[in-house]
């Protein structure tokens, strides 16, 4: 067997995967096998984990001009139940599309924990934000917001890592929604870089990472099954006084 490490960037954000793949084998390349499930709440905990890492993955390679935005529903367009409210999104979308064709922008639908009410979060880049208010006919819009520059997890800035609001965001889905995909896309996001895998020669464990990319801060570590150690760096935010944690 031989170590192998391979890097990948999103935004701001760099996971190395440091594996292991069978001497001779022709190719650095590996994808991780899917464990045995004892049961179908096991498969579904390991295929949410799935969708959530490559949903993050999306968000954070949004950039710097990228917008935040919660749209809700007025008593007379409001729905009772998700196929209507895709109806509204996707009407919406396109608007957005027919006057700004290269806008990028990936939208999630959810019920309010108390109104239980259904409201849509997008978070685009290419509209400015004048007219994602104008153009949402079916209510009123609560914000329009940049995303942040900075945030903090565990009282550590992490920059433009934007894995909190991608946890938020994606756990809004439930199995009402139906369909596979827990969230819509435009077809032209931006998408990770993704490195040649490289052989090693040292051992690196969750005690001993590897050295973090220029620019770059290690921020957590952890080991998979099979083998696989995950390392995750973030660029270094700048020092910002005003920032907001």
């Amino acid at each position: 067997m031989i170590r192998v490490k391979r890097r990948e960037f999103a935004g701001d954000v760099c996971e190395q995967i440091v594996y292991s793949v069978k001497d001779g084998s022709g190719s650095l390349w590996r994808k991780e096998r899917k464990p045995k499930f004892a049961n179908q709440d096991e498969r579904d905990s390991f295929n949410n984990a799935v969708s959530l890492r490559r949903f993050t993955k999306i968000l954070n390679c949004f950039p710097a001009t990228a917008l935040y935005s919660t749209l809700t529903l007025g008593p007379e367009d409001e729905c009772h139940d998700f196929e209507e409210a895709k109806i509204l999104l996707n009407a919406y979308i396109r608007v957005l599309k027919y006057h700004y064709p290269d806008v990028r922008l990936v939208a999630v639908m959810g019920r309010g924990k108390h109104t239980h009410r259904i409201h849509y979060h997008i978070v685009s880049d290419g509209v400015p934000p004048e007219e994602i208010r104008k153009y949402w006919k079916y209510g009123t819009i609560q914000r329009v917001e940049p995303l942040r520059e900075h945030n903090y997890y565990n009282g550590v800035d992490h920059g433009r890592d934007y894995s909190g609001l991608a946890r938020y965001l994606h756990d809004h889905w439930t199995p009402e929604q139906g369909g596979r995909r827990r969230w819509k896309q435009t077809n032209n996001l931006i998408r990770p870089e993704t490195e040649e895998p490289k052989v090693i020669k040292r051992n690196y464990t969750e005690h001993n990472p590897p050295r973090p990319p220029k620019g770059y801060k290690l921020v957590d570590t952890r080991a998979g099954k099979y083998g696989f150690i995950y390392f995750k760096y973030v660029k270094v935010p700048p020092k910002d006084k005003n920032c907001r944690r």
